[in-house]
């Protein structure tokens, strides 16, 4: 399994609108996608950071969707985050709800 990690600066007083952009554009696009899993967001306490993770079965999975989707998903977002957002891409090593356990 895959793990993509981005990392958002959120502007002044729109951490709610993030999450409702996220439920209502970002989701359904993620749902489409081949080998998607599942996705995670957080959003800090003073609402202005936040991070979503997503869960692919293959890194060319997530690397597909970042390609071809994800300039979708930033366009979605320009009301709501502020600057770019840093991605970074991971192999999952434990996941208890995915009943991973590391190889190691």
């Amino acid at each position: 399994m895959y793990a993509r990690n981005v990392s958002l600066n959120l502007k002044a007083n729109t951490a709610r609108e993030f999450t409702q952009t996220l439920e209502k554009d970002v989701l359904p696009l993620l749902r489409k996608q081949t080998g998607f899993k599942d996705e995670i967001s957080f959003v800090a306490p003073d609402g202005i950071a936040a991070v979503a993770i997503s869960l692919w079965d293959r890194k060319e999975d997530a690397e597909s969707y970042s390609r071809d989707t994800y300039p979708q998903v930033l366009k979605s977002l320009t009301k709501v985050v502020e600057g770019t957002p840093t991605v970074v891409a991971y192999e999952v090593s434990n996941s208890t709800f995915h009943k991973i356990a590391s190889s190691n």
